[in-house]
């Protein structure tokens, strides 16, 4: 898109100084002032202002320049101080309001001497130096509201980075105040039932009496709740990645699940939010296909493209593609996440059989905080 913008800034540019060139020669063209000399200097002070982003001062000097020549070849004539006007406006718009000030007042010197100072020639210059100090005028006038817009732009940019953070702040200090409720509340319960049960088959033991199996089973129970229950609130305490893709890869296979991973493209860091939601689809996925596809092979994919990530885990299972998945908290909490981050997500059954969970996320702004 930049490098669109710049293409269309010079084409600009350069068709102003066309339109100016344009106007200088009919205007000398009417004046009688038609030798190739004329032509030549009108038309080199003239385009030069096809370069003005890139080299002011230059154009300045050379547009100044080549149309005094022509006013000292071919006599004074107002129109002729047109591409010195604009020259002199663009100059003090990039911040050369001094340059800009001394071209002109050398300019109009020099429109002076070389009409030797006739009434009609002061009036000119009169004139002249009107338009000379609005284009200087102008010019910082127009510096000042780039520079206020960029400001503007900077801090509204600032507002929606401290909005962010804000609405993360919140998130966490939500998480933080569930994960303290379900603590005071459910584990207090559940150790109670623990220690009772484990009570009551120490004195089933101590009589010489067999334990019953349905208090082992409450104990075991009670004992396996607690530890989801501490995995669980460590979930809620913090939303941060336990680990990469790969290592996820490692962990399905060492559970018997067939799974491959293939990374495309520029691998480089990336923000936090975005490795946070890549950790979390991928985990989802293959948790869904190690649940569901049955005995089935599992591709991770990982494709790095120059804005966007784009993450498809697919597998060869018994989905069937005439149905429609139930959306449960799994594909709800990732297309959440996806949705946060201005992605898109894709999960449905593959008309070859299986399910495929396809993810795009844009990478955001370079210099972001990288995970």
């Amino acid at each position: 898109m930049s490098g669109y913008r710049i293409t269309r800034e010079r084409f600009a540019d350069a068709a102003v100084a066309v339109v100016v060139g344009a106007i200088t020669v009919l205007a000398a063209v009417a004046d009688d002032r038609a030798g190739p000399v004329d032509w030549a200097l009108i038309a080199a002070g003239s385009l030069a202002l096809a370069a003005h982003r890139t080299a002011p001062r230059a154009v300045l000097a050379i547009t100044a320049g080549c149309l005094l020549a022509e006013v000292f070849h071919a006599g004074p004539a107002a129109t002729l101080a047109i591409p010195v006007v604009g020259a002199v406006h663009t100059a003090s718009r990039t911040g050369h309001r001094g340059t800009a000030a001394a071209a002109a007042a050398v300019f109009l010197g020099g429109y002076v001497a070389a009409g030797s100072a006739t009434s009609d020639v002061v009036t000119e210059t009169l004139l002249l130096a009107g338009w000379f100090l609005c284009a200087v005028v102008t010019g910082l006038a127009d510096r000042n509201w780039q520079a206020y817009l960029r400001q503007t732009e900077q801090r509204a940019l600032e507002a929606e980075r401290t909005r962010e953070e804000a609405a993360l702040r919140r998130a966490g200090e939500e998480r933080l105040r569930i994960a303290r409720e379900l603590h005071d509340s459910l584990t207090h319960s559940i150790s109670i039932v623990k220690l009772q049960a484990g009570v009551a088959a120490h004195l089933a033991r101590k009589r010489g009496e067999e334990v019953p199996p349905a208090l082992s089973a409450i104990q075991e129970a009670s004992g396996e709740a607690m530890r989801e229950l501490r995995a669980t609130l460590e979930v809620l305490r913090t939303d941060e990645p336990t680990g990469t893709p790969a290592l996820l890869v490692e962990r399905a296979r060492a559970a018997g699940l067939a799974v491959g991973l293939t990374v495309t493209g520029d691998e480089r860091p990336l923000t936090a939010t975005v490795d946070r939601a890549m950790y979390r689809i991928v985990q989802e996925a293959l948790t869904n296909a190690a649940r569901h596809a049955g005995p089935a092979k599992v591709s991770v994919q990982l494709a790095y493209g120059e804005d966007d990530l784009t993450i498809c885990v697919e597998d060869d299972g018994t989905a069937d593609p005439s149905r429609a998945p139930a959306p449960g908290i799994g594909l709800t909490g990732m297309r959440e996440r996806v949705t946060a981050l201005g992605g898109t997500l894709d999960a449905a059954p593959r008309e070859e059989g299986g399910f495929v969970v396809r993810a795009c996320l844009p990478l955001g702004e370079a210099g972001g905080p990288v995970a």
